[in-house]
């Protein structure tokens, strides 16, 4: 995600932003824990539909928008380790259109579970 933006996630995180995981029970503040989580979930769901019939890892692609004002809602699907993973990013940007709140949802049980794990390994490797 980073290479797509001209100075990366610094450009498009306040640094108060506040992220929502649906595996961590508190928010986390800052645009440092921002991008930690989303560097790791970077790592957890790398690809696209293409690769995924080769490697059946991952095939992480958006299916849906809403965008209104200074909200966007994004769904995603994507395939790990042979479950299937539906979820939605919350984005809420500010005035100067920098992201202020980012909240990921995601289903089914069993994908919660196995993202879980995924996470939870690799931002101890991140760290």
């Amino acid at each position: 995600m980073a290479g797509q933006f001209p100075g990366g996630l610094d450009t498009l995180l306040d640094d108060e932003c506040v992220f929502l995981s649906p595996i961590v029970f508190t928010p986390q503040r800052g645009k440092e824990l921002t991008k930690l989580y989303l560097g790791a979930a970077g790592q957890v769901f790398p690809g696209d539909a293409a690769e995924s019939k080769e490697t059946k890892k991952s095939s992480f692609h958006y299916v849906r928008e809403v965008v209104q004002g200074h909200d966007a809602v994004l769904e995603f699907e994507t395939m790990i380790d042979g479950t299937q993973v539906n979820g939605v990013d919350m984005i809420k940007c500010n005035d100067e259109g920098r992201i202020i709140e980012f909240k990921v949802m995601i289903r089914p049980l069993k994908a919660i579970n196995l993202i879980h794990a995924q996470m939870k390994a690799m931002l101890e490797q991140m760290q």
